[in-house]
């Protein structure tokens, strides 16, 4: 989990759960390729459905 936490987000997990600033980036990152994932999903759908 520690070097996934450092390949995608450049920071270690002890300094995630230590900096309140570096988690809330972590998240927000998180949040927008979460988004990002859904409208590539949402394409392929409606790809899928013509």
């Amino acid at each position: 989990m520690e070097k996934a936490m450092h390949q995608s987000h450049g920071v270690s997990y002890a300094e995630y759960g230590r900096n309140h600033t570096q988690r809330l980036k972590v998240e927000k990152e998180r949040e927008l390729n979460y988004l990002q994932s859904l409208n590539v999903v949402k394409d392929v759908e409606r790809q899928v459905h013509r």
